[in-house]
């Protein structure tokens, strides 16, 4: 065939514009492969561990994030509240933590991997009302003179102290949960994830 009459700018052009749709076609049917791939807002909310930065939460006070459709909370506490926890163990139910409600990796009357923060599942172990956080101490407190700090359940009266420990006598049978977490760096944690012996 003779090379006369051949637009060779022509079919460059062409050439071009083939392989441009030709490409374009395979990334859209790529597409739908990917994103199956991908876990679904539902999925990650589900289960997908939530990284948190505690570095602007002040000496005292609480933050909420979600976690498996869960608020969890955390409270960086005081050097006053965390010498007051021991003190409290005759009027708690399980001052120990002996009803596994936090992973094996929390102990003492802590219940944290660092004791100045606390993380913890913000539901009540009764019937899973969201308690108020009442960090005044005493009359204060509108809870008795000798509160010192923690949360009060307004649903049936359940009252935890600010490790999460309820208290004897009220209607909520356990402590307050721990979720698995850990922490990445000294004010970065990811709840969702398990630290392991530290």
């Amino acid at each position: 065939m003779s090379k006369e009459g051949v637009d060779l700018g022509r079919r460059r052009f062409l050439t071009a514009t083939t392989s441009v749709v030709g490409g374009a076609g395979v990334a859209a049917a790529l597409v739908p492969f990917i994103t199956y791939m991908t876990p679904s807002a539902r999925a990650r909310a589900a289960g997908a561990p939530v990284e948190v930065d505690i570095s602007k939460l002040e000496a005292g006070k609480k933050m909420t994030v979600e976690y498996r459709k869960k608020p969890i909370w955390i409270v960086r506490r005081t050097e006053k509240n965390l010498t007051d926890l021991p003190t409290l163990n005759d009027t708690l139910a399980d001052p120990l933590s002996t009803v596994p409600q936090q992973p094996e990796y929390i102990k003492d009357n802590h219940r944290s991997i660092k004791p100045e923060f606390m993380v913890v599942e913000g539901l009540c172990t009764h019937l899973g009302c969201s308690p108020t956080y009442r960090p005044e101490l005493g009359a204060a407190s509108g809870l008795g003179d000798d509160w010192k700090g923690g949360f009060f359940c307004p649903c049936h009266g359940s009252t935890f102290d600010l490790s999460g420990r309820v208290y004897a006598g009220v209607p909520a049978p356990t402590n307050l949960i721990v979720p698995p977490h850990k922490y990445v760096t000294d004010t970065v944690i990811i709840i969702g994830e398990d630290q392991g012996v530290a």
